[in-house]
């Protein structure tokens, strides 16, 4: 039995058989073709690229029915890439100067491609190599009629293991009997990342040497939740696994009928549940989970989705598709938060040293102003259509927030002199991700709307822990005392001035960390939208003085051993049906 980590990039717990898929990147034999031949080859090439270009217009409108326009748009991003003559002339040009097959010209100038993004430290360029790959192998496809084993007819139960896989791959399991998958590479961002969760199928990438391990047909657990997979696992973890996916279903029953019940303490204290999400197309799932709005809605997956700088009129469609899909219920933007590993598909060749204490996030847009400006006004238009927040990620300063406030300003003045509607009042607040803007948040309350705490950046920075790097992430922790007390600090300068706090962190949605958050003051939490109904219970359940007596406790501890024995030991005793046993050993 072997037991992987890897990232869960989409939750869920499966057992089911191993699908191995081969590697896509097959050689291709070397062949010189007669000067004669030479137009004839480019020729084949040509049509080559036509027919793959038919077939990502039939992709394209398979994946835009099956898990809407932000998915479907990973393969305008493909046609756009084969229709750019930066890639497409070299080809051509080695064909007619060097006399090689079309098919070696097509692999070898792919090859190139793929390997300058792999090379590049930020995860963006690199989840691209998986894109490049399939048009490699769609076009050689049509140009040899090579083939590779495909996962149409697979079976039922089937969790795909591959080294890495393609959009074109990972939009055909919605159908074809698979139920989970987990690969070598990946990342969060990645566009197979983002169709796993658009299909609800549980998924673990980076899980390093799955490929040497794992066998066809083999058993297979994947832990989508806490991005575990293990493999050949003993009839006795098989059988802890199926009870942990028996339960976690009966459980998601269970929690389903609280959907429209309100997520109100037991003494009348009512505690708003957001969700957040990345494309327009996770709406329903914010409504299907109960959620009140959408409390995050990072809209740098405008650009991670895409391979050319959205214009304007694009990012007002897919905001203007999440508002109006919210029916009302109120969204809050936050704008571009790109740098650290989330660069733009065009960013400079020249990779910071260190990009997470680099120009990112609002820093970026305001070195950025074109691009920032025309990000704002697409938000500023979809402000017209529904109940609205705007938000900055990272502010580091007082200074940077008061100019990113004078642009919104500026905006307004320009889209009034267009005659564009928007809407006026939009409230204006911040995102606190930095120990600076905890420290400093009784002053930025005199500027800010509302705050928004990042418990996932805030972590990183209070603690020194990049929550990327595997070797310290047993360091990166939000029960850390010192990260406690920064929440608590500005949540205590929120109430003082009457701004609005809330906390938007995968801490919100751990039932473990509720009734703490409600204890330190909170009364709105925005999460993943699958993680609410478990939040919604525990509030249900508690009262806030028992819930100010535990954060009372909490505050009288040193450690983060000390503050997490407590809450996890608090939330087994009032909720056991929340956990499901995942800490024992699976090594059995």
């Amino acid at each position: 039995m072997h037991e992987l980590r890897g990232i869960a990039v989409s939750p869920g717990v499966v057992v089911g058989r191993v699908y191995v898929l081969d590697d896509v990147r097959r050689p291709v034999a070397s062949r010189t073709i007669a000067a004669q031949a030479i137009e004839a080859e480019q020729a084949r090439f040509e049509a080559a690229i036509a027919a793959s270009l038919t077939e990502l217009d039939e992709l394209r409108a398979h994946a835009e029915q099956k898990m809407g326009t932000e998915a479907a748009d990973v393969f305008a991003f493909h046609q756009g890439m084969l229709r750019d003559r930066t890639l497409i002339e070299p080809i051509r040009e080695r064909i007619a100067t060097e006399r090689i097959s079309a098919e070696l010209a097509v692999q070898e100038r792919f090859r190139e491609v793929a390997e300058l993004f792999a090379s590049m430290p930020e995860s963006a360029f690199r989840t691209k190599v998986d894109d490049v790959w399939d048009l490699d192998h769609r076009v050689l496809r049509h140009l040899i009629g090579e083939h590779r084993r495909e996962i149409t007819g697979a079976g039922h139960d089937v969790v795909v293991v591959a080294a890495e896989l393609t959009p074109t791959q990972t939009a055909q399991f919605g159908t074809d009997g698979v139920v989970a998958f987990a690969t070598e590479a990946g990342g969060e961002t990645s566009h197979v990342a983002i169709f796993a969760r658009s299909l609800s199928l549980p998924a673990v990438v980076g899980t390093e040497s799955i490929m040497d391990i794992a066998r066809e047909g083999d058993r297979i657990i994947i832990d989508g939740d806490e991005g575990l997979v293990i493999i050949r696992p003993t009839d006795e973890i098989v059988e802890r696994y199926h009870g942990i996916a028996a339960r976690a279903a009966e459980l998601r029953a269970r929690l389903g009928e609280l959907r429209e019940e309100p997520a109100i303490t037991t003494d009348g204290e009512r505690i708003e549940l957001l969700g957040n999400i990345e494309l327009a197309g996770e709406m329903h799932h914010v409504i299907e989970h109960g959620a009140e709005g959408v409390g995050l809605f990072r809209t740098e997956f405008l650009w991670l989705t895409s391979d050319h700088e959205p214009s304007e009129d694009e990012q007002f469609e897919a905001l203007r598709a999440a508002v109006e899909a919210a029916d009302g219920r109120p969204v809050t933007i936050r704008t571009f938060d790109l740098g650290a590993d989330k660069y733009t598909q065009r960013r400079a060749m020249m990779p910071e040293r260190n990009p997470f204490l680099g120009n990112r996030s609002l820093r970026y847009c305001l070195t950025n102003l074109t691009m920032f400006k025309q990000h704002l006004r697409a938000v500023l238009r979809a402000s017209a259509l529904g109940e609205m927040k705007i938000m900055f990620p990272l502010v580091t300063s007082l200074s940077e927030f008061r100019q990113a406030k004078l642009i919104v300003h500026e905006v307004m003045e320009d889209l009034e002199e267009d005659g564009l509607a928007f809407d006026r009042r939009v409230p204006l607040g911040m995102m606190v991700e930095v120990p600076s803007a905890a420290v400093m948040a009784p002053v930025y309350a005199g500027e800010a709307d509302f705050f928004s705490i990042g418990t996932n950046d805030l972590i990183q920075y209070t603690l020194a822990v990049d929550r990327t790097n595997e070797r310290v992430a047993h360091l990166y922790s939000a029960a850390d005392p010192a990260v406690l007390r920064l929440i608590k600090e500005v949540v205590r300068a929120g109430r003082r001035s009457g701004v609005p706090v809330s906390c938007c962190g995968e801490v919100a949605g751990d039932p473990v960390f509720t009734m703490l958050l409600i204890g330190l003051g909170l009364r709105t939490l925005s999460a993943t939208p699958s993680r609410l109904p478990f939040v919604k219970r525990v509030i249900r359940s508690v009262d806030v003085k028992s819930c100010e007596r535990l954060a009372r406790r909490v505050g009288s501890l040193d450690s983060e051993r000390q503050v997490s024995a407590l809450l996890r030991d608090q939330a087994r005793k009032r909720f056991p049906e929340l956990f499901d046993g995942r800490s024992v050993d699976a090594s059995g």
